[in-house]
């Protein structure tokens, strides 16, 4: 059921984030951006969240319930930034550097998003692996990866702090959402 969800989700994208990169938004007074030299970081930021989807693959190859939990969890936090990019407009910070990911572009169309702010999409994702996986060495390398993609993510001045801030409280929030949705409310 879930893969009858992602896929018009994964479709919308495109239109949706085409859509917000029209508007108009507020730009936000970041105190901790100002203070960050601004270096394009795309590398290192999709080396991590390529390196934790492995990982995340490989586990799920193992354990179909891990997948399931994963795809509902994904698919909660891509609804939330939705509604929440859609209910809190939003200016790219001063000085971003336009991540570059062929990977994520091709749902993203070809121009580059700089209004998907509220929250980061690529924290939080990372953030729902760790949660997921289930093996002590797995949970630390996704965690660390998480706080390497939201650190890179500001000193390349792709996201607000609050967006960065926001998005492991949003996953954790999806995740356990999830968690009723495949094992139950337990």
């Amino acid at each position: 059921m879930v893969w009858l969800l992602i896929f018009p989700l994964l479709t919308v994208f495109h239109v949706f984030f085409s859509h917000i990169e029209k508007r108009e938004g507020i730009e936000l007074y970041d105190w901790l951006l100002e203070q960050l030299p601004v270096h394009n970081v795309s590398l290192p930021v999709f080396l991590f969240i390529w390196g934790a989807a492995l990982l995340a693959i490989i586990r799920c190859v193992k354990s179909p319930q891990i997948l399931l939990l994963l795809l509902w969890s994904y698919l909660l936090v891509s609804v939330s930034r939705i509604l929440c990019i859609w209910m809190v407009p939003l200016n790219p910070p001063p000085h971003l550097i336009p991540l570059v990911d062929p990977l994520t572009n091709f749902f993203y169309g070809k121009q580059y998003i700089t209004k998907d702010l509220f929250f980061s999409g690529h924290t939080s994702s990372v953030f729902i692996v760790f949660l997921g996986l289930e093996k002590r060495v797995d949970k630390a390398f996704t965690l660390f990866s998480s706080v390497c993609v939201a650190i890179l993510l500001l000193v390349q001045h792709v996201h607000y702090t609050i967006d960065i801030l926001a998005a492991p409280v949003a996953a954790y929030l999806c995740y356990r959402l999830a968690r009723m949705i495949v094992y139950g409310w337990r």
